[in-house]
């Protein structure tokens, strides 16, 4: 049988329900979908392929999943360091309303695609300003972008649309991107309970359950903002949350820090799931989300890297490592294992997303969205357990190759879809016309 990839010769890591690893394994890759997992022996003879990755001395794993992120937001990274998030909104939100329009946040999304794509990151949830503008640069590179209508109640957003025009232009853009499909699904993005009113969340909840889509809200990222929404209506946020109806299996919350036991029961009992964000809490100051005792009651917690503004990087593989470690400095060196905070970045992180039977696992069926990470360094020998080396010792630079949808998008380091110097040059260009924040 002819079919359009092989991916053969390396240590295959599936992150399937039994961890499984195939030595000298393979992938078999037709039309966009894993087709075979397996021996390198036995697909090597059962299929001849277009294209032939030679994955020896290699491991190959499912694409990290950045489960939240903005994107755009590599135009002003290195622009608001070193302060609490109220400072950070402070700086970066009226930056936004001068600064943001489609052509400059298209060169800046074509900027997070290319280093996303080199630290083995194929799909992310993109919460932003323009995402049209984002989602073509995503199509034109082959990248798995999540993206969708954002609602954000301020007095002068970047847009330049209301709150009620918003919600008419979300409806059309929904309607027209139709249903969930091929590891796509679509998404509405509510900033958070602090910028939107609880009249104006049921609404938006209602909007994105209509349509089916993934409501995504920032929530309980730190105390000041618990505070400052507890002031204003009663209930902390998710609380908030909670009384409107809104927790569920479609909802997922960004950061979740600040949370009682009783909340977090509360997202266990309704399947809310959370986009742990430990490098962007751990630099704004806002604290460790209590992610061991969100696993112990059964959420499913996927890893994100936020935007390179909170975090300077979008480099999931950094935020495994981080969850890996930051949750131990209570005493406990189990709290969030290697294995675990792995799967944080792929089929958990596919999971929160609603894009598990798609995404995040290397199995027959699902899309073929993978890399390879080239063992072939000092620090990643040897390799007596995959899981660990990809935790502990395993950076961003040791990928190889990257495929989304079957199509290989970079290869022996060399990015396929897009100019690297070009993406490079064009968000220099705004930046000497003066279009970033001084």
């Amino acid at each position: 049988m002819n079919i359009d990839l092989l991916v053969h010769g390396g240590a295959v890591l599936t992150v399937d329900e039994d961890g499984g690893v195939v030595h000298n394994g393979a992938v078999g890759v037709h039309e966009g979908e894993i087709v075979a997992v397996g021996p390198a022996e036995e697909l090597c003879t059962r299929f001849t392929a277009d294209e032939s990755i030679d994955s020896s001395g290699c491991l190959v794993l499912p694409g990290l999943v950045n489960t939240h992120t903005h994107l755009a937001m590599t135009l002003l990274r290195g622009r608001a360091d070193d302060v609490t998030l109220q400072e950070f909104l402070e700086r970066v939100l009226p930056a936004e309303a001068e600064l943001l329009a489609p052509k400059n946040v298209a060169a800046a999304v074509r900027l997070a695609i290319a280093e996303s794509v080199r630290a083995g990151v194929t799909s992310a949830l993109d919460m932003y300003w323009f995402h049209e503008a984002a989602e073509r640069a995503a199509r034109e590179a082959g990248w798995r972008l999540h993206s969708g209508p954002t609602f954000m109640d301020v007095p002068e957003p970047p847009d330049g649309l209301a709150y009620e025009q918003r919600h008419a232009w979300a409806r059309r853009d929904l309607e027209a991107r139709g249903s969930a499909h091929a590891g796509r699904r679509p998404v509405v993005f509510a900033h958070s309970t602090y910028t939107l009113s609880p009249d104006q969340l049921t609404e938006i909840a209602a909007l994105a359950r209509e349509f089916g889509a993934l409501l995504h809200i920032h929530a309980a990222e730190n105390v000041t903002e618990v505070a400052t929404v507890e002031e204003r209506y009663g209930k902390r946020p998710v609380e908030l949350l909670a009384s409107l109806g809104l927790l569920g299996p479609d909802l997922l919350l960004a950061h979740a820090v600040d949370l009682t036991g009783p909340e977090i029961a509360a997202l266990a009992r309704t399947g809310t799931s959370v986009a742990h964000c430990p490098v962007s809490n751990l630099k704004l100051g806002c604290g460790i989300a209590p992610v061991p005792r969100l696993l112990s009651a059964g959420v499913t917690v996927g890893l994100g890297t936020d935007g390179a503004v909170s975090s300077n990087s979008l480099d999931v593989l950094g935020a495994v490592r981080q969850a890996a470690l930051v949750h131990k400095a209570d005493g406990d060196p189990t709290a969030v294992g290697a294995e675990q905070a792995v799967r944080m970045a792929t089929i958990e992180g596919a999971r929160a997303l609603g894009l598990g039977e798609h995404l995040g696992s290397l199995e027959a069926g699902k899309r073929a969205d993978l890399i390879v990470l080239d063992l072939n360094a000092p620090h990643l020998r040897p390799l007596h357990d995959p899981w660990s080396t990809l935790a502990y010792a395993a950076h961003s630079a040791d990928v190889r190759d990257t495929v989304v949808d079957g199509r290989v998008l970079m290869r022996d380091r060399e990015l396929r879809t897009l100019d690297e110097r070009a993406v490079i040059a064009d968000l220099e260009a705004l930046v000497r016309a003066d279009l970033i924040m001084s």
